[in-house]
C-alpha cells in the first residue's frame, strides 16, 4: 500500500465513499474479542431470537470479524442517513391507515448500499491493494458493534445504533480488508438517565437496558415472525403494519437529524400512509408490483395481509369489516385466522356468530378454527 503524509489513505478513502452518497465513512481495526459477542451468546441462549434461527446458527462466526475471514486486518463501516421529514409516530393516530417502518418506506436499502460499497471495494482496492470483503446487514457481522468501535455512534439502551450527526437514522455498511488502516478512536454512550425508548415500547420488549427480547419486538413479529402474532401482542400492534419505529423516533438525539440526501431513500407517496382497506385487496400480482425494490416484498403477501388485518381490527372502524369479511375464504389459512380476530372485533357479537356458523363447518385449518372458536 502506497501512503502519503499529505495525503493518507484513510482521508483518501473517506473523500471517496462520501463522493459516493456515504454520510459517514470511519475505520477501525479488528484485533480484540468482542464485549457484544458475549451479549450475543446470553441473548440466544435465553431464546430471546425467537424463530431467527439464522442468529442461533451463526453465534461463533459473529464473535469477531476474523472468526468469519481471518485474514483480515481492518474496518471500514460507512453510514447513509435515511432520516425522514416528517415524526413518525404521528401515523399512529391515524387508526384507517397503515404505518410502515421509515427504513422500508423507499427502496430497499440492502441494494442500493450494497451497490455503492462494490464501487467503493473496487476502486480502494485499485487504489491500495490488499483483498477486501463487502457486507451489508445479511452476513454473520456484528456491525452495531463494529459502527460503534469506528465511532459512528454507540448502542443505546434500545440496542440501536445512535448517531450524534444523525440521530437514529443510519443504515450500515462494512468493508473488512487486509490493510492496515490508522483506526479512528471509537464512540462512548451518552445516553445518560434518559430511558424514553424503553418506555414507549407498546410490547415492553426491553426486559432491562440494553437487552432485547426480540419475541415482543413489533418489528419482529411484523417481519420475521411466519405464524400468526400472539394474541397478546395484537392490540399493541395498533396500526403498524411493517416494523415499528418507536424506540427510534423519541430519542432526543433525533434533534440533530437531517432529512435524507440520498433520494431512493426518501418514501414513495403510496407508502407514507397507506389506506388498510386499499391494502386488504391486495392480490398476490398486486402486492409484489406495489412493493417493488422494496424490503417489504420479501415477506409475501399472506404475512403482510396479515398484519393488515390485526391493524384493521384495532382500527375501531366497522366499516373496515367488509375488508375482513371479504378475506375469510382467502387461500392463505394465516390470512382467514388473522380475518376472523379482526371481524371478533368490529363486528356485533350476533353477525359474529353468524358468520362463525357459516364459516366453521368449512374450514380445516386447526389455528383457523381455534381462532373462530376463541371469540364468544
Amino acid at each position: 500500500m502506497t501512503t502519503s503524509i499529505s495525503n493518507p489513505p484513510e482521508d483518501q478513502i473517506r473523500a471517496k465513499a462520501l463522493a459516493l452518497g456515504f454520510d459517514l465513512c470511519r475505520f477501525t481495526d479488528i484485533d480484540e474479542g468482542w464485549i457484544s459477542a458475549k451479549r450475543l451468546a446470553e441473548f440466544v441462549n435465553s431464546g430471546r431470537h425467537g424463530e431467527m434461527a439464522w442468529l442461533a446458527e451463526t453465534v461463533e462466526r459473529r464473535s469477531n470479524p476474523r472468526a468469519m475471514w481471518p485474514d483480515a486486518r481492518s474496518a471500514i463501516v460507512l453510514g447513509m442517513n435515511y432520516g425522514p421529514d416528517h415524526d413518525p409516530l404521528a401515523l399512529l393516530a391515524r387508526p384507517t391507515k397503515g404505518a410502515i417502518s421509515v427504513y422500508a418506506q423507499g427502496d430497499d436499502y440492502h441494494e442500493l448500499i450494497k451497490s455503492r460499497l462494490k464501487t467503493l471495494a473496487r476502486w480502494l482496492q485499485s487504489q491500495f491493494g490488499g483483498e477486501l470483503k463487502v457486507f451489508v446487514d445479511t452476513a454473520p457481522l456484528l456491525e452495531k458493534p463494529l459502527a460503534e468501535r469506528a465511532g459512528l455512534g454507540w448502542q443505546g439502551k434500545h440496542t440501536n445504533l445512535v448517531s450524534r450527526e444523525f440521530g437514529s437514522w443510519l443504515f450500515l455498511g462494512s468493508i473488512l480488508t487486509t490493510l492496515d488502516l490508522n483506526p479512528d478512536p471509537g464512540e462512548t454512550t451518552t445516553c445518560g438517565t434518559c430511558h424514553a425508548c424503553l418506555d414507549v415500547c407498546p410490547t415492553q420488549a426491553f426486559p432491562a437496558p440494553n437487552q432485547l427480547d426480540a419475541r415482543r419486538c413489533i418489528s419482529y413479529l411484523t417481519i420475521e415472525l411466519k405464524g400468526p402474532i400472539p394474541t397478546e401482542f395484537r392490540e399493541a400492534l395498533g396500526n403498524r403494519i411493517y416494523g415499528c419505529d418507536d424506540c427510534l423516533a423519541v430519542c432526543p438525539w433525533n434533534k440533530f437529524a437531517a432529512v435524507a440526501a440520498e433520494q431512493k431513500l426518501h418514501a414513495r407517496p403510496s407508502l407514507e400512509a397507506p389506506s388498510l382497506a386499499e391494502l386488504a385487496r391486495l392480490n398476490d400480482a398486486q402486492f409484489r408490483s406495489l412493493f417493488t425494490k422494496s424490503p417489504i416484498k420479501r415477506i409475501g403477501r399472506a404475512r403482510f395481509i396479515r398484519n393488515v388485518l390485526y391493524a384493521i381490527g384495532n382500527s375501531g372502524e366497522p366499516t373496515l369489516a367488509v375488508e375482513a369479511e371479504q378475506l375469510l375464504n382467502d387461500a392463505s389459512e394465516l390470512v382467514r385466522g388473522a380475518a376472523v380476530w379482526a371481524l371478533s372485533r368490529l363486528l356485533e357479537p350476533g353477525h359474529f356468530k353468524a358468520l362463525r356458523e357459516a364459516h366453521r363447518s368449512l374450514e380445516q385449518d386447526q389455528q383457523v378454527l381455534a381462532e373462530w372458536c376463541a371469540y364468544a
